[in-house]
């Protein structure tokens, strides 16, 4: 596989410029802050192929559901991640002669995602027609201090010529989705002014009326002076304002022009507020000064990577991996809004639509548990609890009760159209379930249960037992009609990890309520009458307990994925002809559902969750029948798989498939990075670390470690946060643990048990 960007530590580095992966580069160059984010386009008007992208958290359209033909059920809108108003532009000229990197030559092109202090910066030198070379520098930064500040440092250098440049700095809300499903335009103007001073542009979507204002104001220097511009003048066209400046250039000049935006949007401020906001925020940030606004920025990475990154020794590619990874992650939730969620290309791109999946309750959770504050991951529930009334709306849609939480959602509501997901998907309510014991475990919270949880918990249940189906002859309970996690299987009766994960969910339902009529009396009363539940509803539930069924592969001792799964003709990828790979780009639908090849942990996805019910030799037996039958093309396989690996003491596998989870993008090992990243899939890369090499886990209120190093590094450490106390962990010759701040931890490091004090770290032999 060739690598097209170049292996450092804390910088993605791409040398010379290369049109048919440009869309690749533009998703590994994405900028984000929580708030809004970019993807690496250039500044300056580029008419090669590009995928164009400006995107505001929270701002989406529902597109209008496009299918072949209708069925009962089906959700009338996809939710589309909307591309917004672009406000990187800047339109440059050289001597009457517009820049194009499409129509000129390019030399010493480099573009650079410094993921240290969150910024990327790309130059290069451009030889028009004319022979005028012109080199060119641009720098720019999403604020992590101030969420609506976006700033471009852009600079022009006349290497051969003298003579007059334009640069033309605009803000353009006429932009297009290119996943629109009629080719609709999404965005209608509302408002705009431009000046000498500043631009402004306010668009709203139709239909829900999301707008989003931005301003911009610049600055001109020539190398250290501030300069005032020969001539200018202001645009202002429908949706589309900008600055003309006209600057007399001579060869060595280097002028620059710093471009100030502000993004606000009525998410956050009424519409009245959003001009008068706007400005004041772009002219505080001019105020304040590019350095000084970047020194700003730069401070707020230092506290992100003090708290959450993961160094590598000896492997820079690894290293690479994981922090390009961590970077993601924390570019795309900060968890400061509880209205928000973890979309899966964040923003990366508009592929996918809707902002939440389960992904982030099987992936991204165990992340900002560790990593952040519990109200973080506590916020990520809370999200889920507001959808609850949303989730049992869309039960009632296909006729079930309780709640079934959407596939894919903005809020709440399933906007997803493809019947095999919508309709069969439906193991993503388990997940919901397994994230309140997940934080439960984890944070020792169990007050949420009664709070909140409980509720939740309830509703899944009563769908459950409203799905499953009753076999008298067998006597036992199936689900029939089903996608697992493995979606390259559509319709099939009991797949064991839904089953397990239906099953599992009225246990702990069962053993939560338990808990709060012991501890919360009053709450467990309270709750009762709320719900409405009855004894008979949970004595059904236990009686699905007790009498699930579970296909099993007897002569091979392993858990089937589903019935009819050996029907199938049994061939390992590895047996597979070269050029076969991957499979969702080479065979047909038809092919794949007829084939036994997997597209993600399925089985292994409950293995992986419920894996203290499983003793070693169940585990290894599932691994070893289905780790040579999975393709791994979806981005959450690897890890599961890489996880599972380092436990069985696959230690080649495990960093084999850490590799492959950790640079899925930077090395485009899909050949699907184009349209935007895997960002909810980076979580499970950390947990790759963190829970694979590092053996993390949870068991009976003690956090457990299991450390191995892998051959081809030095050493490794992370940190994490447990119940308000951050622990550093160091893995080479030794494995030391320190306590840095909170109170003293309980530790077990392959079963032996210590106290961590602040005084007292625990240090161990590695050999």
């Amino acid at each position: 596989m060739k690598e097209y960007f170049k292996s450092d530590e804390f910088l993605i580095i791409e040398e010379g410029f290369e049109p048919s992966y440009n869309r690749v580069s533009e998703s590994v160059m994405s900028l984000g802050n929580g708030h809004m984010g970019i993807r690496g386009n250039f500044e300056e008007k580029y008419s090669g192929d590009s995928l164009s992208g400006s995107y505001y958290a929270g701002i989406y359209y529902p597109d209008k559901t496009k299918v072949g033909w209708w069925k009962n059920g089906y959700p009338e809108w996809f939710a589309k991640v909307l591309n917004g108003i672009n406000y990187i532009g800047i339109d440059v000229t050289i001597k009457g002669l517009e820049l194009d990197i499409a129509k000129c030559d390019v030399v010493d092109f480099r573009r650079i995602l410094n993921m240290k202090q969150g910024y990327m910066e790309r130059s290069f030198v451009a030889i028009d027609k004319n022979n005028n070379k012109t080199k060119i520098v641009s720098k720019r930064f999403l604020s992590m201090a101030d969420s609506q500040i976006a700033t471009i440092k852009y600079t022009v250098i006349p290497l051969n010529y003298e003579g007059e440049i334009i640069l033309q700095p605009y803000l353009n809300g006429k932009v297009v989705n290119e996943d629109s499903n009629y080719d609709e335009y999404f965005w209608e103007e509302v408002d705009k002014k431009a000046d000498d001073q500043v631009c402004y542009l306010n668009m709203e979507t139709k239909k829900l009326g999301f707008r989003v204002a931005c301003t911009m104001k610049y600055e001109i220097y020539n190398k250290t002076k501030k300069i005032e511009a020969q001539q200018t003048k202001s645009v202002c066209q429908e949706g589309y304002v900008a600055n003309v400046i006209k600057i007399p250039v001579k060869a060595g000049d280097e002028i620059t022009l710093n471009k100030y935006i502000s993004a606000v949007t009525n998410r956050d401020y009424s519409n009245e507020q959003l001009e008068d906001v706007s400005i004041k925020e772009v002219t505080k940030a001019y105020d304040k000064g590019y350095e000084a606004l970047l020194e700003a920025h730069i401070s707020k990475w230092d506290e992100k990577w003090e708290e959450n990154d993961i160094t590598i020794k000896g492997d820079v590619k690894a290293q690479q991996g994981i922090r390009f990874n961590i970077f993601q992650l924390n570019q795309t939730y900060t968890g400061d809004d509880p209205r928000l969620n973890i979309g899966p290309k964040g923003f990366t791109g508009e592929k996918y639509g809707g902002s939440t999946y389960w992904d982030t309750e099987a992936y991204c959770l165990p992340f900002y548990l560790s990593t952040a504050p519990s109200k973080i991951a506590r916020n990520l529930l809370i999200y889920r609890y507001n959808h609850l009334e949303k989730a049992k709306e869309n039960a009632r849609k296909l006729g079930f009760k309780g709640a079934l939480y959407p596939m894919v959602t903005m809020n709440g509501e399933e906007c997803h159209n493809e019947w095999e997901i919508t309709f069969e998907e439906i193991h993503r309510n388990g997940a919901i379930a397994y994230a309140i014991y997940n934080y439960e475990n984890y944070t020792g919270d169990k007050k949420y249960l009664a709070d909140y949880g409980v509720e939740v918990l309830v509703e899944i249940s009563r769908f459950w037992a409203d799905r499953v189906n009753f076999n008298k002859e067998k006597d036992k309970y199936m689900i029939l009609g089903v996608t697992g996690p493995n979606e390259y299987e559509n319709n099939v009766n009991n797949n064991w990890y839904t089953n397990t994960i239906a099953s599992w969910t009225m246990e702990y339902t069962i053993k939560s309520l338990d808990y709060i009529k012991e501890d919360h009396p009053t709450i467990y009363d309270k709750l009762l009458t709320k719900l409405e539940l009855k004894d008979h509803e949970v004595d059904k539930w236990k009686d699905i307990i007790s009498k699930m069924y579970y296909p099993y592969i007897e002569d091979k001792k392993v858990f089937c994925q589903q019935d009819g799964y050996m029907d199938k003709e049994q061939i390992l990828v590895k047996d597979l002809p070269e050029g076969n790979l991957p499979i969702n780009k080479n065979w047909s639908w038809d092919r794949i559902l007829r084939s036994c090849f997997i597209k993600q942990a399925d089985v292994l996805q409950g293995i992986y969750l419920f894996n203290e019910r499983y003793d070693l030799d169940t585990i290894k037996r599932n691994f070893d029948f289905y780790e040579p039958r999975t393709v791994h093309e979806s981005s959450l396989s690897p890890c599961i798989y890489s996880i599972i690996a380092s436990q069985l003491g696959y230690e080649k596998k495990a960093y084999e498939l850490y590799l492959r989870t950790a640079r899925l993008d930077i090395d485009n090992y899909n050949s699907d990075s184009d349209d935007g990243l895997h960002i909810t899939s980076m979580a499970g890369t950390w947990m790759s670390v963190v829970y694979g090499f590092g053996g993390l886990r949870v068991k009976d209120d003690e956090l457990c470690f299991s450390p191995f190093l892998p051959k081809s590094w030095t050493g490794y450490s992370f940190r994490i946060m447990f119940r308000d106390s951050l622990l550093s962990i160091k893995v080479d010759d030794t494995i030391v643990i320190e306590l840095i701040s909170g109170a003293d931890v309980m530790i077990n490091i392959f079963n032996n048990k210590y106290i961590l004090t602040k005084t007292n770290k625990v240090e161990i032999d590695n050999n």
